[in-house]
């Protein structure tokens, strides 16, 4: 049963049950009070939390933000740059709430804490004062009766009238009193219904409001979830594919070490302990360099190093070898030794050690000693044998029989191409196909003796048994060039053009089978391969690098990406001709150059854009340096000027004085730089999206009129389409 209703007849008789129903009231908002006591406590300490929270959220989102992926090699896929920048966009993701999260925590005090703090102040508390005031004037009034009562009989009349009247003046102010007082506890008993419901409907209205807004933002996010999730499988296919030859490639290195060196632009080059001499009493000591030498040059690079100091440099040496002298043990004690004369250092001569006899007798073969063995340090890059797989009358049917049957027998195969066969079944599968006298008796459409996969990896296992990769060695690095830059657009006229400069042979089965491999795509909801797959599987069938080395296997993933432009554009690329308008693709950077800094009146600078990769012809000068130049380092390879060149930021201006930058068409990068340009026209070779109104956006092979110098350092005023506005100079060649 609830509390009992005060009756206000109640408060003239004030019956001990009256005053037992009014101690039940008082003590109900006694605890009331204690419990928005506590709940004010409560709600002021999930304010804190949400605030701890919240700053906890924005410096994971900060720390989200600041953090960049290093990638190995000199570009990225599109996978991998939106992998890249999904840390940033889960951190404006966490931002986004925290905004949300902040507004909640404001609501909390204002719809909550306050509305409770204010109730319990204003009503409460004054429920408090009238019951003192009433406990007062019970006090007061029962205290008075009782003198009142103990006034003597014999006492004057007008003295027991004027006691009686003042009586029964505070019994009416007592009796006043009592009613507000019932009043007052039977309002603040009703009152607190609403009064105290009211704010936690707010509270938790703007709670809910912020789970909606992160259920909107979650939906927002979702669209990009799902691509981000795309572009994870993609990479993580990628990243097995380019494992897979990574570890072959180890293996073969761990087996056979010394026939996997990589080409290299020194003659020799290595780790020697080179003795220092001292003066008599100190005796010498023996310091590890590590040394380069070219023959044609007869220049000696010497480097000290020491790698238990953490990997300490020291500063080089730089002299021109005269002659190389064997040292014998009768005359040091110490063994592989050998000496080295400079020519530009008469009475000079070094006496180092190697780390083994074998590699002693390297370097005086490199260096015109003696006791020279038959190959040197510059091992040549080790041709792949020769199988009988050719592109002939032959290799033409293998491949259409196989691709027939794989269509009738096995399109909608779940993991078509990926599910390998029984490697001695494919092996006798291949024989019979290679073999003349066999070939035409074996039935791969109606016979249930060769598997599917059994069929699919003979056919992988042939193209990868030719010569030469269907898509030559000689292109190679053509074909990876516009993998990594450019626009989509971009990226399919590049590998167009570059299909139809394939020999005709290799051009013809290469149609047959990225047809295939179209169809085999659009059967990928029953068979799972989707293009990206595709791309995983053929990219390291197709195309191969002619040295094999970790630099060169980090680009498989473009030459997966390769794969899959070409199974996207099948009918395009094979069925028309290139536009013979489009530049070379030897010309095209990787990706476009950083747009000049703009002298704007707003501050600090505009983002630079993405790093640019040139294919530079560099010309240095061979001076003395010491440390050898990019060209020259141990890890720098013989690649072809068509394929990539290493990481250069574009920077507007003439180069130094001793180097001499060509661009691709032949023209000086300096002279670009510094010619005042008169009113002509320009062609764009890159893209560009504008970042601020004064600018013009263009894609490849934007035509510019009336093209004249800007105040602008690197920046170009020019007319598209009617509108004037700034250009990179570095993104547009001058017609």
């Amino acid at each position: 049963m609830g509390l009992q209703p005060l009756e206000f007849s109640d408060c003239y008789l004030d019956s001990p049950w009256f005053r037992e129903r009014i101690r039940a009231h008082e003590a109900e908002l006694e605890r009331t009070n204690k419990f928005i006591k506590e709940l004010i406590k409560d709600g002021k300490n999930l304010i804190a939390a949400t605030k701890s929270l919240s700053v906890a959220q924005r410096k994971f989102a900060h720390s989200l933000r600041d953090f960049k992926f290093e990638f190995i090699g000199d570009a990225v896929t599109d996978d991998e740059r939106c992998i890249d920048a999904s840390l940033r966009e889960f951190s404006n993701f966490l931002k986004n709430l925290e905004e949300q999260r902040e507004i909640m925590a404001l609501s909390v005090t204002e719809t909550l804490i306050k509305p409770l703090e204010k109730f319990r102040k204003e009503q409460l508390g004054a429920v408090k004062e009238e019951k003192k005031k009433f406990d007062k004037e019970t006090e007061k009034n029962y205290s008075l009766i009782d003198k009142h009562l103990n006034l003597s009989a014999k006492k004057k009349d007008s003295h027991l009238q004027e006691a009686d009247i003042q009586v029964e003046q505070n019994r009416q102010h007592f009796y006043e009193l009592s009613l507000e007082y019932v009043c007052k506890l039977q309002e603040i008993q009703e009152r607190k219904k609403f009064e105290f419901v009211e704010p936690m409907l707010s509270f938790f209205q703007g709670m809910f409001t912020f789970y909606h807004q992160g259920h909107e933002l979650a939906k927002d996010f979702n669209h990009y979830k799902m691509e981000l999730q795309i572009n994870i499988q993609n990479t993580r296919n990628r990243f097995e594919g380019t494992r897979s030859e990574v570890e072959e490639l180890m293996n073969k290195i761990r087996q056979n070490p010394k026939d996997h060196k990589r080409a290299s632009q020194f003659t020799a080059e290595g780790y020697l302990y080179v003795q220092e001499k001292r003066p008599a009493p100190f005796g010498s000591s023996w310091v590890k360099h590590y040394c380069m030498y070219r023959k044609a040059a007869k220049k000696f690079n010497m480097i000290p190093f020491e790698h238990r100091s953490g990997g300490k440099l020291g500063d080089g040496e730089v002299f021109f070898l005269k002659e190389c002298t064997k040292r014998h043990t009768d005359s040091i004690d110490r063994r592989f030794c050998f000496d080295i004369e400079a020519a530009d250092r008469p009475g000079v001569s070094l006496t180092m050690q190697a780390f083994s006899e074998e590699e002693r007798k390297q370097w005086l073969e490199a260096l015109g000693g003696k006791e020279a063995l038959s190959h040197s340090f510059n091992t040549a890059i080790i041709p792949r044998p020769e199988g009988n797989a050719q592109l002939d009358k032959m290799g033409f049917t293998i491949i259409r029989k196989c691709i027939s049957a794989v269509e009738t027998r096995g399109i909608n195969d779940q993991g078509l191409y990926r599910v390998v066969g029984v490697s001695s079944k494919v092996q006798r599968l291949l024989s019979m196909l290679m073999d003349v006298k066999t070939c035409n008796e074996v039935d791969l459409e109606n016979s249930a003796d060769w598997e599917v996969k059994t069929i699919t990896s003979a056919l992988k296992q042939y193209l990868r048994s030719l010569p030469e990769p269907l898509m030559t060695y000689e292109l190679h690095g053509d074909f990876i060039v516009p993998a990594k830059s450019g626009s989509p657009e971009s990226r399919v006229n590049a590998i167009h053009f570059l299909v139809h400069k394939l020999p005709e042979k290799n051009k013809e089965m290469l149609d047959i089978l990225v047809k295939h491999l179209t169809n085999v795509s659009n059967h990928s909801k029953q068979n799972l391969m989707t293009v990206a797959n595709l791309g995983v599987v053929f990219g390291p069938t197709l195309m191969r690098p002619q040295e094999e080395t970790v630099a060169a296997l980090m680009d498989l993933k473009f030459q997966n990406i390769v794969v899959e432009i070409l199974i996207e554009n099948h009918e395009k690329i094979f069925r028309t001709p290139p536009d013979t308008t489009f530049p070379e693709p030897t010309c095209l950077s990787a990706s476009p150059p950083n747009a000049p800094p703009r002298q704007s009146k707003r501050q600090g600078q505009r983002t630079k854009r993405p790093v640019a990769v040139y294919n530079l012809c560099l010309e240095l000068e061979d001076g003395d340096n010491p440390y050898p130049s990019k060209e020259d380092t141990p890890t720098s390879s013989l690649d072809s000027l068509s394929s990539p060149s290493p990481v250069t930021t574009a920077v507007p201006g003439p180069p130094g004085p001793d180097k001499n930058h060509l661009l691709a068409d032949g023209g000086s990068f300096g002279d670009w730089a510094s010619t005042i340009i008169r009113s002509r026209k320009a062609r764009a070779v890159y893209p560009c999206e504008a970042e601020h109104s004064s600018e013009l956006s263009f894609e490849i092979g934007a035509i510019f009129e009336d093209v004249q110098t800007s105040r602008e350092p690197g920046w170009l005023e020019g007319t598209l389409n009617g509108k004037r506005g700034l250009i990179p100079q570095n993104y547009v060649k001058l017609l």
